[in-house]
This record gives C-alpha cells, sequence and structure tokens, in this order.
C-alpha cells in the first residue's frame, strides 16, 4: 500500500488535480484481491398487527470455498443488523466493529420510513457490510458468515442460541466491577497515547460537524430566498419594455445559480455530511474498544494483586494469571493492527471527502 508520506511525492511536471491524487492513494485491497462482494439494495416496507418495518435485500456474492455457493439472496431488518454489530463486538471485543446508523432520525434527517431516511439508512447499511468483509479478520467471522447466507427462519433459529440471560448478566457485572475500579495502573503508553488521540479527535469531528451542518443551513436559506428572486424579474419584465431582455437575462442567470445551489448542497448532504457523521460515531466505538482493553487488563491487575496478599493457592492463582496475561497480550495485538489499520483508512477518506468538496466547491463558482 502507498504510505502516506508518499501522497506528494508525484513529479511536478505533470498537471494531477486533486482528486486524481486521492485515486493513486488506497488503503483496502484492490477490486482484483476481493473475494467477497456484498449489496444491500430493495428496501421493502412490511407492516403487521404489532409494528411497521423495513427489510433490504442482501446480495453476497463469493468465490470462497468455505461458502457452499458462490452467489447468495437475503432479505435483512434493521435488527439483524444490530444483532451482527453485538455478535462482531462479544467474539472480538479489541477490534474497531464499523458503525451502523442509529436506529431512529439522524441529525437533521426527516420522519421515520420517509424515502430520504430509508435511502441514507440503506446507504449506511451497504457500506457497514462492506466495511467488515474488507476487514482482515471480522470477514471470516462465523456470526457473520451466517447473516450472509441464512434463510430468516434459520437465522431466526441462530439467534436463540446466544447466551442465556445469566452468562449476560454475568459480562455486564464483570464490566460495571471493571469500570468502578478506575484507571488501569500498569496501561501501556502507547494506549494512553490513544485514548489522548481520540478525546481530540471527538473534539474536532464533532466540531467539524457542526460547522458543516451550519454551512448545508445557510445553502438552504440561499437557495429557497433565490427561488423566489427569480421569478420576481420575469414578472417584472412584463412590465418595463425598455428593459425586458435585461430583466430576463436576469431571471435566467438566477436560475442558473439556484441549480449550481442545488448541486452544491447535494455534495455537502450526499458526501460530506454522512462521512463527518460516521466517523462520531467511530469516535464513541474507539472509546468504547480502549475501555474494553483496559477491563482485560483491570482483570490481570486484580490477579496479580490478589496474588501477592495470599499465601495459598498460589499455583492456581499462578496459572490464571498466565491464561490472563495472554489474553491481555492478544487483545493488545489486536487493537494495535486494527488502530493502524484504521487511523490510516481515516486519514485516506478524511482527505478524499475534503478534496472532492473542495473540487465540487470549484465547480459552483465557475458555473
Amino acid at each position: 500500500d502507498t504510505s502516506l508520506a508518499e501522497v506528494n511525492s508525484f513529479s511536478p511536471s505533470v498537471p494531477i488535480s486533486p482528486s486524481s491524487m486521492i485515486n493513486q492513494c488506497k488503503f483496502e485491497d484492490g477490486p482484483e484481491l476481493r473475494d467477497l462482494f456484498i449489496t444491500v439494495d430493495d428496501p421493502e416496507s412490511h407492516i403487521t398487527a404489532i409494528e411497521t418495518f423495513i427489510t433490504y435485500r442482501v446480495v453476497t456474492k463469493t468465490s470462497r470455498g468455505e461458502f457452499d455457493s458462490s452467489e447468495y439472496e437475503v432479505r435483512r431488518r434493521y435488527q439483524d443488523f444490530l444483532w451482527l454489530k453485538s455478535k462482531l463486538e462479544e467474539a472480538h471485543p479489541t477490534l474497531i466493529i464499523p458503525p451502523l446508523p442509529e436506529k431512529f432520525i439522524m441529525k437533521g434527517m426527516v420522519e421515520r420510513f420517509s424515502d430520504e431516511f430509508i435511502e441514507t439508512r440503506r446507504k449506511a447499511l451497504h457500506k457497514f457490510l462492506n466495511r467488515i468483509a474488507d476487514h482482515p479478520t471480522l470477514t471470516f467471522n462465523e456470526d457473520f458468515k451466517i447473516f450472509l447466507t441464512a434463510q430468516a427462519w434459520e437465522l431466526s433459529s441462530h439467534k436463540k442460541q446466544g447466551p442465556g440471560l445469566l452468562s449476560r448478566m454475568g459480562q455486564t457485572v464483570r464490566a460495571v466491577a471493571s469500570s468502578v475500579r478506575g484507571a488501569v495502573k500498569n496501561r501501556p503508553e502507547m494506549f494512553t497515547e490513544m485514548s489522548n488521540y481520540m478525546e481530540t479527535f471527538s473534539q474536532k469531528i464533532n466540531l467539524l460537524d457542526k460547522i458543516a451542518h451550519r454551512i448545508y443551513k445557510e445553502e438552504k436559506d440561499y437557495f429557497n430566498e433565490m427561488k423566489e428572486y427569480g421569478p420576481i424579474h420575469t414578472l417584472w419584465s412584463a412590465s418595463e419594455e425598455d428593459i425586458a431582455d435585461s430583466l430576463k437575462g436576469i431571471a435566467s442567470c438566477i436560475d442558473r445559480c439556484c441549480k449550481a445551489t442545488e448541486k452544491r448542497m447535494a455534495g455537502l448532504s450526499e458526501n460530506l455530511l454522512p462521512i463527518l457523521h460516521e466517523y462520531i460515531l467511530y469516535s464513541e466505538i474507539l472509546m468504547g474498544v480502549l475501555k474494553r482493553r483496559d477491563q482485560i487488563q483491570g482483570e490481570l491487575d486484580s490477579k496479580v494483586e490478589t496474588l501477592a496478599n495470599k499465601k495459598t493457592e498460589k499455583d492456581l492463582f499462578s496459572e490464571e494469571i498466565g491464561k490472563l496475561e495472554d489474553k491481555v497480550e492478544r487483545a493488545n495485538n489486536a487493537l494495535k493492527a486494527d488502530w493502524d489499520r484504521w487511523k490510516q483508512n481515516m486519514q485516506w477518506e478524511m482527505r478524499s471527502t475534503f478534496t472532492n468538496v473542495a473540487e465540487n466547491n470549484l465547480r459552483y463558482y465557475e458555473e
């Protein structure tokens, strides 16, 4: 993969647009290396006596040997995506699971079940599954395979085989107990640096999101004013023969500006706003992953402390501590590798997004 440092190392003699520079710098496997392709489309409303919900068609094409067929088509509702995300978090507590769109309406969106909301969610669900498919570890998760291939009744049956209430309660109790203990004593410096980075990142991405929404609102107000302003000149031209052509020319000009502004707004709402919102969700996910890593570390620290205070059962505790040390090492290695991958992809996606915004602005002002 091309490193970030190489982005500016192109020959100065060749004129290069920002988007072509972006296209030369990529961090995901290229299409020729992929063996799993997923599409989320065809939203469909379902109305029952109890509830109204939407299902989406999930089409999978693959050349992997562990799949019984090369193509699958299933329908999934939002709750199924939530189940998959929770299973991935359960199986890989220190990997960065991609975010799902929230259950209810997002900022700036209209009412639930509107065409706009459903399309925004469909795009987010499509991206969620493809991010998992591109992940070197998550893509081979068994629950992910079942999600892509099982028919609705099979998936429902598989869901019922999940951990029981007592098991879930036990996990919750351990998590609460771990958080009550406070900050871990022996946290490696790199994870403290990660935590500090994410706090700053969260503040900045939330600020960018607020600014982007403000810009969008101002553009929308400007667009609505221009829509009223154009026809006024057309009406005016009917009563001013001497300057009728000039007034019609101004009306035509305003109409063209109106269309250009509408296109610019579409670029913001389809490209910039969803990316910023996704990385707000990512910042929350990353903080959760770091907390889970600390919980695993805290469990080890607690056992070591208990062993130091006990003279008996040393062999038993030593064995448990060995297992916990392995668990901490696995968690640390998983998070380190995923962190580097996530950060690289985030920097590429941010650069690509803001370059596209800049190019859209250039086109807008030229028009």
